[in-house]
């Protein structure tokens, strides 16, 4: 999956800072005290409401077009870039177990060198999807 863009809607709060809504996904809401924390808490949310909407099977909403959308008073439109790719692999390292097969010379070979079989597997696999 690429990078997705979903307009957000920033409102300013009374008490100060900001409170953020995704008129494409009525269920993401967040805030944050000044304009940078309001933007990092909205990609935050965003991801958190596209991995849940996926765990359950929902359909992601395809995103609206910004100039279709009208900011209320106090409130302005922002655009949030968000990489669902970058965002899973911050947010679930959790390891899992592979089971591969080798030659047995190659197998001798690596380890009287002390090679990590696990570090030249993921530097192999981060190689061919070119991260």
């Amino acid at each position: 999956m690429k990078k997705l863009f979903y307009p957000a809607l920033f409102h300013k709060a009374e008490e100060g800072g900001f409170w953020i809504s995704f008129p494409d996904i009525p269920e993401c809401l967040t805030q944050g005290e000044d304009m940078e924390q309001a933007y990092e808490m909205a990609v935050e949310a965003l991801g958190l409401a596209l991995t849940c909407r996926e765990k359950e099977h929902l359909a992601i909403p395809a995103a609206s077009d910004p100039t279709t959308l009208t900011a209320e008073p106090d409130s302005f439109l922002v655009v949030i870039e968000f990489d669902m790719f970058a965002y899973r692999k911050r947010t679930n390292s959790r390891a899992v177990k592979k089971t591969l097969s080798i030659p047995e010379w190659l197998n001798e070979a690596a380890i009287a060198m002390d090679i990590n079989f696990s570090q030249v597997l993921q530097e192999a696999l981060l190689s061919k999807i070119q991260m």
